[in-house]
């Protein structure tokens, strides 16, 4: 049985986690912390699962190093100045490991992947996010990675740049520019976590689209996170590996 805590257990996402975890059948939950709360019960844990906010995660994640215990990480709001944070803070042969994931639903990492793959064969490349307007950020962490993703496999193919004839425009009416990827944000009441990334060339169009309709779609993800990091010393970001891709 692995001992499990979980970091913002009173949220939505935490509560979620803290039933997945009581679910499985080789999990055991031995904490949940909140705001405010003693993180002392959180030293039985092998692993202690983080969807809090980003101006406490990173505090989360150093108190995991510092005391031994692995972490799975779901707050958003990583770049790569607090992942190299967090690497010189396990150090150059760490005991613990780290996953940082912007999404953990398997047909998002799937989803980030397939645009990866096809993103060099197309002219043009935008995404779409879309979640409930109680999201803290905007873009969200996954579209901020798929875009990563996406303009790095055109860099490494030797891409042109995407044509764009745009000269006027109200502000955010292109979205916003992460490494240069328009990312359009979209805050509805009743949706959940959704995303697609749009790829155009002459004639032809392709759209990879994720729906989650509900927080348990991320658990399966969760979970393997969470076997997979006590054999992961150091850091791992996104599920890439974890899921074989």
């Amino acid at each position: 049985m692995i001992k499990v805590g979980v970091f913002g257990a009173r949220g939505r996402m935490g509560s979620t986690v803290c039933d997945a975890v009581e679910g499985a059948p080789d999990t055991e939950l031995v904490a949940r912390i909140d705001a405010g709360d003693d993180r002392a019960p959180a030293e039985a844990a092998q692993v202690m699962v983080d969807f809090t906010q980003p101006g406490v995660v990173m505090d989360n994640i150093k108190w995991c190093i510092d005391h031994g215990v692995n972490a799975v990480v779901g707050t958003t709001g990583f770049d790569e100045d607090r992942l190299d944070q967090v690497r010189s803070w396990l150090g150059a042969d760490p005991d613990v490991g780290v996953l940082i994931a912007s999404n953990f639903s398997i047909g998002a990492v799937l989803m980030m992947a397939f645009a990866e793959k096809a993103a060099p064969f197309f002219d043009s490349v935008e995404i779409i996010e879309l979640h409930h307007p109680r999201k803290l950020d905007a873009p969200s962490g996954t579209a901020a990675s798929t875009a990563r993703r996406v303009a790095a496999a055109r860099r490494a193919a030797g891409c042109a740049p995407m044509p764009d004839a745009t000269q006027t425009a109200l502000d955010g009416a292109r979205g916003s520019r992460v490494d240069d990827v328009p990312v359009h944000s979209v805050r509805l009441q009743g949706l959940v976590a959704h995303q697609e990334v749009l790829l155009g060339t002459a004639g032809e169009s392709l759209t990879i689209r994720d729906d989650s309709y509900d927080r348990v779609s991320f658990m399966p993800g969760v979970l393997a996170g969470v076997r997979a990091v006590v054999g992961r010393p150091g850091l791992t970001v996104g599920m890439d590996e974890i899921l074989g891709l």
